[in-house]
């Protein structure tokens, strides 16, 4: 008599179809029994070992997110020096308020892996400093400026957002990109930010905010925050300018571009399978591919949360009063 095998969890969803459920919004659980179904009797198309491995804890000796594998995967998805949504178009278009040239030094907060950074000083020759908590995005990121021949225009430097003093220099710019939403007292970090920017100068924010306190309660939200790289504490849109405000900043743009990011989100993993076939050929092609299947994990969570609208992504422009540019008046 022979045997019944039990099923191979994971193993039996081709992965271009697991990537595009995802994407879709259909679970992958429902695929499996539909696919279970219809041919119980073929084989899985994946062997075991490509399970999905969950993410490592946090522990005292591994606090850093990131690793090796996690940052080739974020370039392979969105680009050379990247480590999310946003190539060089988009941030040469987001930066077109701050008026940047070579004279002007940027502070910037969320620096990643530097790619924003070196945008920017090789398009308009800025000097920016970028601080970033993930030693290994720094690491990699300071390698990167180094052979852009940048190293000295586009510094990146690790910093614990928590148990930070403060910056050690004026600037005439500052940059977060979708970093304070990471920091729990966010009027601590901004009160740093206004005190080391220039009177007049510019500071733009792009932030993920909620929607409403009610969003706080909803499972859809905790799934999110306990997948989350770090734990994140957002805050309504109108608290986040009211903060700018407190600390002496005039807010002259406010804007939810939530649906660009989904788009640019959507674009970006439109070609995963095509990075997963490249990674099969790999020596370490096994573990990539699960590094990248638990990047499309994370990144599908976030976009649901954009989707529904219980997570937004704003733009927000400001600049520090007293003798501000004349160009704020034609806003």
């Amino acid at each position: 008599m022979a045997v019944k095998q039990k099923p191979k969890k994971g193993a039996d969803v081709p992965l271009k179809l697991r990537l595009k459920a995802w994407w879709e919004g259909y679970d992958t659980e429902d695929i499996k029994k539909r696919i279970s179904s219809r041919a119980p009797e073929e084989p899985a198309e994946e062997p075991a070992k490509a399970d999905v491995a969950p993410p490592k804890a946090a522990t005292a000796e591994n606090l850093d997110p990131w690793d090796t594998a996690t940052v080739d995967i974020a370039q392979y998805i969105w680009g050379k020096g990247f480590c999310g949504p946003g190539g060089p178009d988009y941030i040469v278009s987001l930066s077109k308020l701050l008026a940047l040239s070579p004279e002007m030094s940027m502070l910037q907060i969320g620096a990643g892996l530097g790619g924003p950074a070196r945008v920017l000083v090789d398009r308009f020759g800025v000097w920016i400093t970028g601080f970033e908590e993930s030693q290994m995005l720094v690491d990699k990121g300071r390698k990167l400026s180094k052979m852009s021949g940048l190293e000295k225009k586009a510094q990146l430097e690790q910093y614990n957002p928590e148990e930070f003093d403060g910056f050690d220099r004026k600037y005439d710019r500052a940059l977060s990109k979708e970093a304070l939403y990471t920091i729990e007292d966010k009027n601590a970090m901004v009160a740093k930010i206004e005190d080391k920017l220039k009177p007049g100068g510019l500071f733009l924010l792009t932030e993920y905010v909620i929607s409403s306190d009610a969003v706080l309660g909803k499972d859809r939200y905790k799934e999110w925050v306990v997948g989350e790289r770090h734990h994140p504490y957002p805050v309504l849109s109108d608290d986040l300018v009211e903060i700018l405000k407190k600390n002496r900043l005039q807010v002259r743009v406010s804007e939810d571009i939530s649906m660009q990011y989904v788009e640019m989100i959507n674009k970006a993993w439109a070609g995963a399978d095509e990075v997963a076939a490249a990674l099969a050929k790999r020596d370490d092609g096994t573990m990539m591919i699960q590094t990248l299947m638990r990047e499309a994990e994370f990144w599908t969570r976030r976009k649901k949360m954009l989707e529904t609208g219980d997570l937004k992504l704003w733009r927000i422009v400001c600049n520090k009063k007293s003798g501000g540019p004349s160009m704020m008046s034609d806003w």
